[in-house]
């Protein structure tokens, strides 16, 4: 009888290790295919004025997951932001293992007429770290509005191209293509996009986005 219970004893546990090995197996795949992208910007990415869920990550996460990508998007957006509070983020943005990174910052910098050198530099350190610790990034550039000056809006819309070239990076010219100054598709601010201004936004963007990714 000894013989006969150390027979079933030997057997659960083989089933038991077996079911072990399984639900580890499951859990790494599942770790496996959430991959993250990251949405690291400022009013414009946090969605000001929007429900949560229209706002341009989540709309961007629901069409990615309709097109068969496997791919979380957190919003890192803080209203207001500025390409200084950016790059003072990253480090808890690196804690989220983004595989993929969309920098929206700067326009707030420009707005309030700060040195566009400084800006610059503090863009092109946030693109540089992201992608040190291996993510691929996606510069979201911006423009400004005629009475900014030809010479300071020109300055600023090519930060953005030339930190893209410097670094390497995957750049959209310019994020609210298509949306920005159409009172339809902004909210009474004439700044801020709504719902549909954002879907307008993410199908505009990925045609940038999409070689970024994995299946």
């Amino acid at each position: 009888m000894l013989i006969i219970a150390r027979s079933y004893y030997t057997s659960d546990m083989r089933r038991l290790a077996a079911a072990l090995a399984l639900l580890v197996a499951l859990s790494t795949l599942a770790h496996a295919k959430d991959r993250v992208i990251v949405a690291f910007g400022d009013s414009l990415t946090a969605g000001l004025g929007v429900p949560a869920d229209r706002a341009y990550p989540a709309q961007l996460a629901a069409r990615l997951q309709a097109d068969g990508y496997s791919y979380k998007v957190i919003n890192a957006g803080v209203s207001g932001d500025t390409t200084a509070g950016g790059l003072r983020r990253v480090d808890w943005a690196l804690r989220l293992d983004p595989e993929v990174v969309i920098v929206e910052l700067g326009v707030n910098d420009a707005l309030r007429g700060q040195d566009l050198a400084s800006a610059r530099a503090n863009l092109d350190q946030i693109v540089a770290r992201f992608q040190a610790a291996g993510a691929r990034v996606l510069v979201a550039g911006m423009m400004l509005p005629p009475n900014y000056g030809g010479r300071y809006g020109g300055e600023f819309q090519r930060m953005y191209k030339d930190v893209a070239k410097q670094r390497g990076a995957a750049l959209m010219p310019f994020f609210l293509d298509g949306v920005a100054a159409d009172p339809r598709l902004n909210q009474a601010d004439g700044i801020h996009p709504t719902a549909e201004g954002y879907r307008i936004i993410v199908g505009h963007l990925l045609p940038y986005l999409r070689p970024l990714l994995k299946r």
